[in-house]
Protein backbone atom coordinates (compact mmCIF):
# COMPACT_ATOMS: atom_id res chain seq x y z
CA UNK A 1 0.00 0.00 0.00
CA UNK A 2 1.10 3.31 -0.69
CA UNK A 3 -0.05 6.05 1.75
CA UNK A 4 -0.88 9.78 1.19
CA UNK A 5 -1.21 13.00 3.13
CA UNK A 6 -5.12 13.80 3.17
CA UNK A 7 -5.61 17.40 2.50
CA UNK A 8 -7.74 19.90 1.55
CA UNK A 9 -10.14 16.94 0.59
CA UNK A 10 -7.17 15.88 -1.83
CA UNK A 11 -4.52 13.06 -1.81
CA UNK A 12 -0.89 14.51 -2.16
CA UNK A 13 2.64 13.90 -1.60
CA UNK A 14 5.26 15.16 0.49
CA UNK A 15 7.77 17.24 -0.20
CA UNK A 16 10.55 14.33 1.33
CA UNK A 17 10.51 10.83 -0.49
CA UNK A 18 8.71 8.22 1.46
CA UNK A 19 9.06 5.97 4.47
CA UNK A 20 8.62 2.10 4.45
CA UNK A 21 5.95 0.59 7.54
CA UNK A 22 7.18 -2.76 8.33
CA UNK A 23 5.06 -5.95 10.18
CA UNK A 24 6.49 -6.38 13.75
CA UNK A 25 5.98 -10.05 12.98
CA UNK A 26 8.26 -10.61 10.33
CA UNK A 27 9.68 -7.14 9.78
CA UNK A 28 8.63 -7.35 5.96
CA UNK A 29 7.82 -4.10 4.37
CA UNK A 30 3.90 -3.51 3.94
CA UNK A 31 3.98 -0.64 1.99
CA UNK A 32 5.07 3.22 2.10
CA UNK A 33 3.56 6.08 3.73
CA UNK A 34 4.01 10.10 2.91
CA UNK A 35 6.85 12.12 4.62
CA UNK A 36 4.73 15.23 5.72
CA UNK A 37 6.35 17.87 7.82
CA UNK A 38 6.11 21.72 8.83
CA UNK A 39 4.85 22.40 5.35
CA UNK A 40 2.27 20.22 4.75
CA UNK A 41 1.06 20.78 8.42
CA UNK A 42 0.11 24.17 8.05
CA UNK A 43 -1.33 23.15 4.87
CA UNK A 44 -3.60 21.24 6.18
CA UNK A 45 -4.52 23.67 9.13
CA UNK A 46 -5.53 25.94 6.69
CA UNK A 47 -7.44 23.90 5.07
CA UNK A 48 -9.18 22.97 8.59
CA UNK A 49 -9.42 26.75 9.12
CA UNK A 50 -11.17 27.48 5.84
CA UNK A 51 -13.84 24.49 6.19
CA UNK A 52 -14.62 25.59 9.87
CA UNK A 53 -17.59 28.04 9.69
CA UNK A 54 -19.00 25.89 7.05
CA UNK A 55 -18.81 22.76 9.44
CA UNK A 56 -19.55 24.54 12.34
CA UNK A 57 -22.74 26.29 10.67
CA UNK A 58 -24.29 22.54 10.04
CA UNK A 59 -27.28 21.29 12.32
CA UNK A 60 -26.23 18.85 14.50
CA UNK A 61 -28.02 16.32 12.62
CA UNK A 62 -26.47 17.24 9.67
CA UNK A 63 -23.22 16.28 11.20
CA UNK A 64 -24.67 13.05 12.90
CA UNK A 65 -25.17 12.03 9.22
CA UNK A 66 -21.71 12.05 8.48
CA UNK A 67 -20.73 10.05 11.19
CA UNK A 68 -22.83 7.39 10.97
CA UNK A 69 -22.14 6.94 7.42
CA UNK A 70 -18.32 6.83 8.03
CA UNK A 71 -19.81 4.23 11.15
CA UNK A 72 -21.57 2.17 8.45
CA UNK A 73 -18.50 2.65 6.24
CA UNK A 74 -15.86 1.05 9.13
CA UNK A 75 -17.80 -1.49 9.80
CA UNK A 76 -18.37 -2.80 6.25
CA UNK A 77 -15.10 -2.88 5.92
CA UNK A 78 -13.72 -4.56 9.23
CA UNK A 79 -12.32 -7.13 7.39
CA UNK A 80 -9.48 -4.99 5.73
CA UNK A 81 -9.07 -2.41 8.54
CA UNK A 82 -8.46 -5.51 11.09
CA UNK A 83 -5.59 -6.91 8.87
CA UNK A 84 -3.91 -3.77 8.55
CA UNK A 85 -4.22 -3.37 12.24
CA UNK A 86 -2.49 -7.15 12.48
CA UNK A 87 -0.24 -5.96 9.42
CA UNK A 88 0.89 -2.66 11.12
CA UNK A 89 1.16 -3.73 14.86
CA UNK A 90 1.11 -7.19 15.14
CA UNK A 91 -1.98 -7.67 17.28
CA UNK A 92 -3.88 -11.06 16.94
CA UNK A 93 -6.51 -10.57 14.26
CA UNK A 94 -9.36 -11.46 16.39
CA UNK A 95 -8.52 -8.60 18.61
CA UNK A 96 -7.71 -6.46 15.57
CA UNK A 97 -11.75 -7.44 14.47
CA UNK A 98 -12.85 -6.11 18.17
CA UNK A 99 -10.65 -2.99 17.94
CA UNK A 100 -12.43 -2.18 14.90
CA UNK A 101 -15.58 -2.45 15.94
CA UNK A 102 -14.66 -0.61 19.30
CA UNK A 103 -13.45 2.20 16.98
CA UNK A 104 -16.72 2.46 15.24
CA UNK A 105 -18.89 2.86 17.92
CA UNK A 106 -16.98 6.12 18.44
CA UNK A 107 -18.76 7.27 15.51
CA UNK A 108 -22.14 5.87 16.14
CA UNK A 109 -21.96 7.54 20.51
CA UNK A 110 -20.91 10.77 18.97
CA UNK A 111 -23.12 10.92 16.17
CA UNK A 112 -26.01 11.07 19.11
CA UNK A 113 -24.05 13.01 21.35
CA UNK A 114 -23.51 15.77 18.87
CA UNK A 115 -27.63 16.11 18.72
CA UNK A 116 -27.43 16.62 22.88
CA UNK A 117 -25.09 19.79 22.84
CA UNK A 118 -27.30 21.93 25.39
CA UNK A 119 -27.29 25.08 26.45
CA UNK A 120 -29.19 26.76 29.72
CA UNK A 121 -31.62 29.56 31.00
CA UNK A 122 -30.36 31.39 34.42
CA UNK A 123 -32.73 33.58 36.20
CA UNK A 124 -32.55 37.03 35.41
CA UNK A 125 -31.25 39.44 38.20
CA UNK A 126 -33.92 42.18 36.78
CA UNK A 127 -37.19 42.23 35.47
CA UNK A 128 -35.15 43.64 32.09
CA UNK A 129 -32.92 41.51 31.67
CA UNK A 130 -32.92 37.39 29.95
CA UNK A 131 -29.89 35.50 30.58
CA UNK A 132 -28.54 32.30 28.93
CA UNK A 133 -25.55 30.10 27.64
CA UNK A 134 -25.03 28.27 24.72
CA UNK A 135 -22.35 25.85 23.56
CA UNK A 136 -19.98 26.81 20.36
CA UNK A 137 -17.17 24.48 18.71
CA UNK A 138 -13.60 25.61 20.15
CA UNK A 139 -12.39 25.60 16.49
CA UNK A 140 -9.66 23.34 14.75
CA UNK A 141 -8.48 20.63 16.22
CA UNK A 142 -4.90 18.77 16.24
CA UNK A 143 -5.40 15.49 17.11
CA UNK A 144 -2.17 12.74 17.29
CA UNK A 145 -2.45 9.35 18.27
CA UNK A 146 -0.11 6.33 19.06
CA UNK A 147 0.55 2.98 17.82
CA UNK A 148 -1.16 0.69 19.56
CA UNK A 149 -4.72 1.22 18.53
CA UNK A 150 -4.24 2.75 15.07
CA UNK A 151 -7.75 2.75 14.94
CA UNK A 152 -9.41 3.43 18.08
CA UNK A 153 -7.14 6.00 18.89
CA UNK A 154 -8.44 7.97 15.70
CA UNK A 155 -12.20 7.57 16.38
CA UNK A 156 -11.96 8.27 20.22
CA UNK A 157 -10.54 11.79 19.44
CA UNK A 158 -12.19 12.81 15.82
CA UNK A 159 -15.69 11.46 16.15
CA UNK A 160 -16.44 13.71 19.04
CA UNK A 161 -14.54 16.83 17.40
CA UNK A 162 -16.57 16.76 13.93
CA UNK A 163 -19.70 16.33 16.26
CA UNK A 164 -19.25 19.37 18.21
CA UNK A 165 -18.70 21.11 14.56
CA UNK A 166 -14.97 21.15 14.91
CA UNK A 167 -12.76 20.26 11.83
CA UNK A 168 -9.64 17.78 12.55
CA UNK A 169 -5.84 17.90 12.09
CA UNK A 170 -4.35 14.14 12.59
CA UNK A 171 -0.91 12.97 13.27
CA UNK A 172 -0.73 9.09 13.60
CA UNK A 173 2.19 7.88 15.31
CA UNK A 174 5.31 6.63 12.74
CA UNK A 175 5.00 3.01 12.77
CA UNK A 176 1.07 2.76 12.10
CA UNK A 177 -0.03 5.25 9.42
CA UNK A 178 -1.46 3.70 7.09
CA UNK A 179 -4.46 2.34 9.09
CA UNK A 180 -5.06 6.46 9.66
CA UNK A 181 -4.83 6.08 5.58
CA UNK A 182 -7.70 3.93 5.23
CA UNK A 183 -9.58 5.96 7.76
CA UNK A 184 -8.84 9.14 5.76
CA UNK A 185 -9.97 7.03 2.55
CA UNK A 186 -13.47 6.16 4.30
CA UNK A 187 -14.14 9.84 5.53
CA UNK A 188 -13.94 10.66 1.40
CA UNK A 189 -16.08 7.90 0.64
CA UNK A 190 -18.83 9.08 3.32
CA UNK A 191 -18.65 12.59 1.39
CA UNK A 192 -16.82 14.69 4.49
CA UNK A 193 -17.10 18.07 3.36
CA UNK A 194 -13.31 19.67 1.92
CA UNK A 195 -11.21 20.55 4.77
CA UNK A 196 -13.00 18.69 7.57
CA UNK A 197 -10.79 15.72 8.10
CA UNK A 198 -6.64 16.13 7.19
CA UNK A 199 -4.34 13.52 7.58
CA UNK A 200 -0.15 14.07 8.23
CA UNK A 201 2.18 11.09 7.91
CA UNK A 202 5.46 11.83 8.97
CA UNK A 203 8.46 10.12 10.58
CA UNK A 204 9.58 13.79 12.82
CA UNK A 205 6.38 13.96 15.10
CA UNK A 206 8.46 16.90 16.63
CA UNK A 207 8.34 18.61 13.42
CA UNK A 208 4.38 18.19 12.54
CA UNK A 209 3.56 18.02 16.49
CA UNK A 210 5.49 21.44 16.70
CA UNK A 211 3.74 23.24 14.13
CA UNK A 212 0.48 21.96 15.55
CA UNK A 213 1.44 23.58 19.03
CA UNK A 214 2.67 26.55 17.86
CA UNK A 215 -0.16 27.66 15.30
CA UNK A 216 -2.54 29.87 17.12
CA UNK A 217 -5.16 28.90 14.37
CA UNK A 218 -5.36 25.11 16.19
CA UNK A 219 -7.34 25.88 19.80
CA UNK A 220 -7.62 22.45 20.68
CA UNK A 221 -4.96 19.64 20.94
CA UNK A 222 -5.49 15.96 22.10
CA UNK A 223 -2.81 13.38 22.35
CA UNK A 224 -2.60 9.79 23.83
CA UNK A 225 0.99 9.14 24.44
CA UNK A 226 3.53 8.88 27.10
CA UNK A 227 4.03 11.49 30.16
CA UNK A 228 7.00 12.70 28.90
CA UNK A 229 5.69 13.87 25.90
CA UNK A 230 2.34 15.08 27.56
CA UNK A 231 4.66 17.39 29.63
CA UNK A 232 6.54 18.87 26.76
CA UNK A 233 3.16 19.58 25.08
CA UNK A 234 1.91 21.30 28.11
CA UNK A 235 4.87 23.65 27.94
CA UNK A 236 4.43 24.21 23.96
CA UNK A 237 0.87 24.97 24.79
CA UNK A 238 1.44 27.31 27.19
CA UNK A 239 2.76 30.62 25.17
CA UNK A 240 -0.87 30.29 23.19
CA UNK A 241 -2.88 29.15 26.50
CA UNK A 242 -3.69 26.02 23.84
CA UNK A 243 -6.75 23.98 25.29
CA UNK A 244 -5.49 20.22 26.20
CA UNK A 245 -6.55 16.62 26.35
CA UNK A 246 -3.93 14.51 27.70
CA UNK A 247 -4.45 10.59 28.15
CA UNK A 248 -1.02 9.79 29.16
CA UNK A 249 1.17 6.92 31.08
CA UNK A 250 -0.77 4.53 33.58
CA UNK A 251 0.77 1.67 35.83
CA UNK A 252 -2.76 0.09 36.60
CA UNK A 253 -2.72 -1.87 39.70
CA UNK A 254 -4.98 -5.19 40.06
CA UNK A 255 -6.39 -6.29 43.86
CA UNK A 256 -7.61 -9.60 43.99
CA UNK A 257 -9.01 -9.75 48.06
CA UNK A 258 -9.75 -12.93 49.82
CA UNK A 259 -13.55 -13.08 49.42
CA UNK A 260 -12.60 -12.77 45.38
CA UNK A 261 -14.09 -15.17 42.69
CA UNK A 262 -10.59 -16.18 41.75
CA UNK A 263 -12.06 -17.64 38.67
CA UNK A 264 -13.20 -14.33 37.81
CA UNK A 265 -10.08 -12.85 38.68
CA UNK A 266 -7.83 -14.49 37.08
CA UNK A 267 -9.93 -14.42 33.88
CA UNK A 268 -9.92 -10.73 34.24
CA UNK A 269 -6.04 -10.20 34.90
CA UNK A 270 -5.70 -12.34 31.77
CA UNK A 271 -7.89 -10.05 30.07
CA UNK A 272 -6.70 -7.06 31.08
CA UNK A 273 -3.01 -8.19 31.45
CA UNK A 274 -2.06 -10.07 28.17
CA UNK A 275 -4.64 -8.24 25.56
CA UNK A 276 -2.61 -6.88 22.73
CA UNK A 277 1.04 -8.49 24.65
CA UNK A 278 0.82 -6.10 27.76
CA UNK A 279 1.08 -3.10 24.80
CA UNK A 280 -1.55 -1.17 26.70
CA UNK A 281 -1.62 2.23 28.68
CA UNK A 282 -4.52 0.66 30.91
CA UNK A 283 -3.32 -3.37 31.34
CA UNK A 284 -2.76 -4.45 34.66
CA UNK A 285 0.72 -3.93 35.58
CA UNK A 286 1.23 -4.87 39.27
CA UNK A 287 -1.02 -7.55 40.60
CA UNK A 288 -1.76 -7.86 44.61
CA UNK A 289 -3.30 -10.56 45.92
CA UNK A 290 -4.52 -11.87 49.40
CA UNK A 291 -1.91 -14.26 50.98
CA UNK A 292 -4.74 -16.55 51.86
CA UNK A 293 -5.54 -17.00 48.29
CA UNK A 294 -2.70 -16.53 46.87
CA UNK A 295 -1.21 -19.89 45.69
CA UNK A 296 -4.78 -20.80 44.55
CA UNK A 297 -4.48 -17.69 42.37
CA UNK A 298 -1.01 -18.19 41.05
CA UNK A 299 -1.89 -21.81 40.31
CA UNK A 300 -4.85 -20.97 38.03
CA UNK A 301 -3.09 -18.23 36.51
CA UNK A 302 -0.36 -20.31 35.43
CA UNK A 303 -2.73 -22.99 34.14
CA UNK A 304 -4.88 -19.98 31.93
CA UNK A 305 -1.18 -18.51 30.69
CA UNK A 306 0.20 -21.77 29.90
CA UNK A 307 -2.95 -22.07 27.10
CA UNK A 308 -1.63 -18.42 25.20
CA UNK A 309 0.23 -18.59 21.97
CA UNK A 310 2.78 -16.10 21.09
CA UNK A 311 3.11 -15.57 17.42
CA UNK A 312 2.31 -13.85 14.02
CA UNK A 313 -1.18 -12.13 14.53
CA UNK A 314 -2.39 -13.93 11.24
CA UNK A 315 -1.41 -17.70 12.26
CA UNK A 316 -4.28 -19.90 13.68
CA UNK A 317 -4.61 -19.66 17.49
CA UNK A 318 -2.31 -16.94 18.46
CA UNK A 319 -3.24 -14.86 21.47
CA UNK A 320 -0.08 -12.61 21.88
CA UNK A 321 1.49 -11.11 19.18
CA UNK A 322 5.19 -9.49 18.42
CA UNK A 323 6.16 -6.83 20.29
CA UNK A 324 6.24 -3.45 18.39
CA UNK A 325 9.84 -2.90 18.39
CA UNK A 326 13.47 -3.89 19.46
CA UNK A 327 13.07 -0.89 22.30
CA UNK A 328 10.03 -2.77 23.59
CA UNK A 329 11.38 -5.70 23.74
CA UNK A 330 14.40 -4.94 25.63
CA UNK A 331 12.38 -2.62 28.15
CA UNK A 332 10.49 -5.71 29.00
CA UNK A 333 13.78 -7.89 29.31
CA UNK A 334 15.28 -5.53 31.44
CA UNK A 335 11.89 -4.98 33.93
CA UNK A 336 12.13 -9.48 34.04
CA UNK A 337 15.43 -9.99 35.03
CA UNK A 338 15.76 -7.00 37.37
CA UNK A 339 12.96 -8.45 39.36
CA UNK A 340 14.52 -12.01 39.10
CA UNK A 341 17.75 -10.37 40.52
CA UNK A 342 16.19 -8.82 43.36
CA UNK A 343 14.56 -12.42 44.86
CA UNK A 344 11.17 -12.95 42.26
CA UNK A 345 10.23 -16.19 41.35
CA UNK A 346 9.52 -17.39 37.59
CA UNK A 347 6.20 -19.37 37.46
CA UNK A 348 5.93 -19.35 33.45
CA UNK A 349 7.18 -17.85 30.90
CA UNK A 350 10.13 -15.34 31.36
CA UNK A 351 11.96 -15.82 28.13
CA UNK A 352 11.67 -13.60 24.76
CA UNK A 353 13.44 -14.17 21.41
CA UNK A 354 13.86 -12.39 17.48
CA UNK A 355 13.27 -14.01 14.94
CA UNK A 356 14.10 -11.98 11.52
CA UNK A 357 14.17 -8.76 13.14
CA UNK A 358 10.83 -9.04 15.32
CA UNK A 359 10.47 -9.33 18.62
CA UNK A 360 8.46 -11.60 20.46
CA UNK A 361 8.35 -12.42 24.82
CA UNK A 362 6.56 -15.42 26.22
CA UNK A 363 3.70 -14.74 28.52
CA UNK A 364 5.24 -14.56 32.11
CA UNK A 365 4.58 -14.44 35.89
CA UNK A 366 6.19 -13.58 38.60
CA UNK A 367 6.17 -14.11 42.12
CA UNK A 368 7.43 -13.41 45.38
CA UNK A 369 7.33 -9.73 44.08
CA UNK A 370 8.12 -6.98 46.15
CA UNK A 371 7.35 -2.76 45.73
CA UNK A 372 11.35 -2.20 45.31
CA UNK A 373 11.43 -4.21 41.54
CA UNK A 374 11.68 -1.65 38.57
CA UNK A 375 8.91 -3.80 36.81
CA UNK A 376 6.43 -2.25 40.32
CA UNK A 377 7.03 1.32 39.54
CA UNK A 378 7.78 1.82 35.99
CA UNK A 379 4.88 0.91 33.41
CA UNK A 380 5.88 -2.19 31.66
CA UNK A 381 4.04 -2.43 27.83
CA UNK A 382 4.32 -6.17 27.53
CA UNK A 383 3.10 -9.48 28.57
CA UNK A 384 4.98 -9.59 32.14
CA UNK A 385 2.12 -10.04 35.56
CA UNK A 386 4.13 -9.31 38.48
CA UNK A 387 2.16 -10.71 41.64
CA UNK A 388 2.87 -9.60 44.90
CA UNK A 389 0.80 -10.50 48.38
CA UNK A 390 -0.80 -8.63 50.47
CA UNK A 391 -2.68 -8.96 53.45
CA UNK A 392 -5.19 -6.64 54.21
CA UNK A 393 -7.75 -4.78 51.73
CA UNK A 394 -6.14 -1.47 53.51
CA UNK A 395 -2.19 -2.45 52.29
CA UNK A 396 -3.74 -3.31 48.96
CA UNK A 397 -5.05 -0.20 48.41
CA UNK A 398 -2.14 1.50 49.35
CA UNK A 399 0.03 0.10 47.90
CA UNK A 400 -2.42 0.46 44.39
CA UNK A 401 -2.16 4.02 45.23
CA UNK A 402 1.65 4.73 45.68
CA UNK A 403 2.13 5.49 42.05
CA UNK A 404 2.18 8.66 40.71
CA UNK A 405 -0.16 7.18 37.54
CA UNK A 406 -3.76 6.72 37.98
CA UNK A 407 -4.89 5.94 35.05
CA UNK A 408 -6.95 2.51 35.05
CA UNK A 409 -7.02 0.23 38.12
CA UNK A 410 -9.00 -2.86 38.98
CA UNK A 411 -10.05 -5.50 41.60
CA UNK A 412 -11.85 -8.22 42.29
CA UNK A 413 -14.24 -8.88 45.43
CA UNK A 414 -17.75 -10.30 45.87
CA UNK A 415 -18.98 -8.25 48.94
CA UNK A 416 -20.92 -5.12 47.98
CA UNK A 417 -19.74 -3.26 50.82
CA UNK A 418 -15.83 -3.51 50.74
CA UNK A 419 -16.07 -2.85 46.96
CA UNK A 420 -17.32 -0.02 47.20
CA UNK A 421 -14.69 1.02 49.87
CA UNK A 422 -11.85 0.17 47.47
CA UNK A 423 -13.55 1.64 44.54
CA UNK A 424 -13.92 5.14 46.28
CA UNK A 425 -10.59 4.79 47.60
CA UNK A 426 -8.88 3.85 44.89
CA UNK A 427 -6.65 7.25 43.26
CA UNK A 428 -7.55 6.16 39.45
CA UNK A 429 -9.71 7.75 36.50
CA UNK A 430 -11.06 4.14 35.26
CA UNK A 431 -11.85 1.39 37.74
CA UNK A 432 -12.61 -2.35 37.28
CA UNK A 433 -15.18 -4.19 39.77
CA UNK A 434 -14.74 -7.85 38.50
CA UNK A 435 -13.83 -6.55 35.38
CA UNK A 436 -10.64 -6.98 33.08
CA UNK A 437 -12.49 -4.91 30.44
CA UNK A 438 -13.79 -1.63 31.73
CA UNK A 439 -13.67 0.68 27.70
CA UNK A 440 -16.71 1.48 26.46
CA UNK A 441 -17.80 4.45 24.23
CA UNK A 442 -20.87 5.77 26.38
CA UNK A 443 -17.99 5.81 29.34
CA UNK A 444 -15.90 8.58 30.38
CA UNK A 445 -12.18 7.24 29.60
CA UNK A 446 -9.26 9.13 31.40
CA UNK A 447 -6.90 9.14 34.88
CA UNK A 448 -5.55 11.03 37.41
CA UNK A 449 -2.18 12.55 39.00
CA UNK A 450 0.13 11.83 36.11
CA UNK A 451 -1.91 9.47 33.64
CA UNK A 452 -3.27 13.02 32.03
CA UNK A 453 -6.38 15.40 32.19
CA UNK A 454 -9.68 15.50 30.26
CA UNK A 455 -11.50 12.66 29.22
CA UNK A 456 -12.76 10.61 26.48
CA UNK A 457 -15.60 8.77 25.05
CA UNK A 458 -18.70 9.14 27.44
CA UNK A 459 -20.70 12.88 27.20
CA UNK A 460 -18.15 13.78 28.97
CA UNK A 461 -15.88 13.50 25.80
CA UNK A 462 -17.22 15.95 23.67
CA UNK A 463 -16.87 18.83 26.22
CA UNK A 464 -13.61 19.45 25.64
CA UNK A 465 -14.55 20.78 21.56
CA UNK A 466 -16.40 23.19 22.88
CA UNK A 467 -16.31 26.75 24.37
CA UNK A 468 -19.52 27.85 26.70
CA UNK A 469 -20.92 31.79 25.97
CA UNK A 470 -22.95 33.29 28.54
CA UNK A 471 -24.94 36.10 27.32
CA UNK A 472 -27.08 38.65 28.78
CA UNK A 473 -29.52 40.34 27.25
CA UNK A 474 -31.09 43.21 27.99
CA UNK A 475 -34.85 43.81 27.12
Amino acid sequence: MVGQLYINGEWKTAGREPFDVYNPANNDSIGTAADGGEKETQEAIKAAENAFPAWAGLTAPERSAYLKEIHRLMMDKQTELAEMITFEMGKPYHEAKGEVAYAASFLEWYAEEAKRVYGETIPGNSPDKRLMVIRQPIGVVGAITPWNFPQAMVTRKVAPALAAGCPVVLKPAEDTPLSAVKFAEICEEAGLPEGVFNLVTGKSASEIGGEIMKNETVRKVTFTGSTEVGRILMEQGADHIKKLSLELGGHAPILVLDDADIEKAVNGTVASKFRNAGQTCVCGNRVYVHDSVYDTFIEKLKEKVDRLKVGDGFQSGVTVGPLINEQGFEKVDRHVKDAIDKGAELVTGGEGYEENGAYFYQPTILKNIDSNMVIMEEETFGPIAPVQKISSLEEGIRLANDSPFGLAAYFFTENMSRGMKVAEGLEFGIVGWNDGAPSAAQAPFGGWKHSGMGREGGHQGIEPFLETKYISMGL
